[in-house]
């Protein structure tokens, strides 16, 4: 198995990505070549994403469990597990789930991210989770990212009930098409690159695009998901200096633990788009180390199958100096007015009036072709449509419920007009 392995670094590169960035990083803590690189010395230290509130060693005790369950405000208060039939798992995440559901008075099928808060409190990560809500908050019907219905939470879990895209994600059709051509990767770049330049203008800075968190819809659109490391209140010139992300996909000046800005969304931008026409993230390699110090120091290396065009833009989007990087001056009007995009009409491209140059083909809700079987094979958690019995609500559940207040959320009913 091993052999096997080591001769297709694709297949271990594929399980890589699975790994979140934490288990990830535990896994590398542990083999000491990596351990003996500085950069992975440096990094290690700051393994955990942290906010900067988040960094007391000596946090806050938790609120009294004596203390009355308050699910903060909401105009859906009685949005309850049972509204659903739970049909499907189609994703995975550290925390919990995300399962295909249907909503038993309309009859309007679902994604519902199902968290669990103890797994999200004992990685003090509530911060972030509140952060993936209100990002979701801000969207207003933007065609590129996943809608936030409404969302709910019982005294353990919180859900999300969000918009069911059923075409895959860009990793899966990656990985069965290894890459693709340079016109599909051009449109599937340009509704990316306007979905992020969107998140821009309102202060948001993306953090984590990569194949996974890009869905392609019924027709074959993008959809852009999961913000749970989306940074808030982050204006033109303004930085921030959490360590988080991917490891394939972490700009330099992330590695490096300096301040950054909304540029590193282009470089993760030119990251996506070297993967798919190349099949492989760049500067990847197997060993995490050797991978680290190609993304500060290896020069950008391609091949000469690209055009032109595709050649200066990942050049320009994957510059070390983030200064200097396409999008540092005027964000997205750069990427926009970049010649590898000259033969996209923006106007069509935002009203979905050009045709996707690849259909999943779906014949409906319960077409799952596009999932990973290792989710779809997996059975549903009878847990997952329940509330717990109030009278056996146990003292951490009631920490957790505290923890998550104005959590629960519904849209004036005139937003679905």
């Amino acid at each position: 198995m091993k052999d096997e392995t080591k001769k297709s670094p694709l297949k271990a590169f594929m399980k890589q990505r699975r790994m979140g960035l934490n288990d990830f990083i535990q896994k590398i803590a542990n083999n000491s070549y990596a351990c003996k690189h500085p950069e992975v010395q440096s990094i290690l230290k700051i393994s955990q994403p942290q906010e900067p509130e988040l960094m007391n060693a000596n946090p806050s005790p938790p609120p009294s469990p004596s203390q009355q369950i308050n699910l903060g405000p909401s105009s859906n208060p009685h949005a309850k597990p049972s509204d659903f039939h739970f049909l499907k798992v189609i994703g995975k995440g550290s925390f919990g789930k995300v399962l295909l559901a249907r909503h038993k008075a309309e009859e309007v099928f679902y994604a519902v991210k199902v968290l669990q808060k103890k797994a999200i409190l004992k990685k003090k990560e509530e911060k972030h989770i509140m952060s993936e809500r209100n990002v979701l908050l801000k969207n207003v019907k933007h065609p590129f990212l996943v809608g936030l219905h409404f969302s709910f939470q019982t005294a353990d879990k919180l859900y999300f009930v969000l918009d069911y895209i059923n075409g895959g994600e860009l990793f899966y059709h990656l990985q069965r098409e290894r890459c693709f051509l340079e016109p599909r990767a051009r449109f599937y770049a340009a509704e990316i690159a306007s979905a992020l330049g969107y998140l821009h203008s309102l202060n948001i800075v993306y953090r984590d695009l990569k194949p996974e968190n890009i869905l392609l819809d019924s027709q074959g659109h993008i959809v852009l998901t999961d913000f749970g490391l989306c940074k808030e209140n982050i204006e033109h010139n303004s930085t921030t200096s959490t360590f988080c992300g991917t490891p394939e996909y972490l700009a330099p000046e992330v590695l490096h633990k300096q301040p950054y800005d909304r540029t590193v969304d282009w470089w993760c931008l030119g990251a996506v788009l070297y993967e798919m026409l190349y099949g492989l993230p760049p500067f990847y390699s197997r060993n995490t180390a050797e991978m680290y110090d190609n993304i500060l120091n290896k020069p950008l290396q391609l091949k000469p199958n690209i055009t032109n065009s595709a050649r200066h833009l990942l050049e320009s989007l994957l510059q070390k100096d983030r200064t200097k990087r396409l999008g540092a001056k005027d964000d997205f009007m750069e990427i926009k007015s970049h010649v590898f995009f000259s033969l996209i009409n923006w106007d069509d491209l935002i009203n979905k009036k050009i045709t996707p140059p690849f259909n999943p083909n779906v014949s409906g809700p319960n077409d799952l072709r596009h999932f990973d079987p290792e989710f779809t094979e997996e059975p549903v958690p009878n847990s997952i449509g329940k509330s717990p019995d109030s009278i056996l609500v146990t003292a951490s559940v009631k920490e957790a419920a505290e923890a998550f207040l104005g959590f629960s959320y519904a849209p004036p009913t005139d937003s679905f007009l």
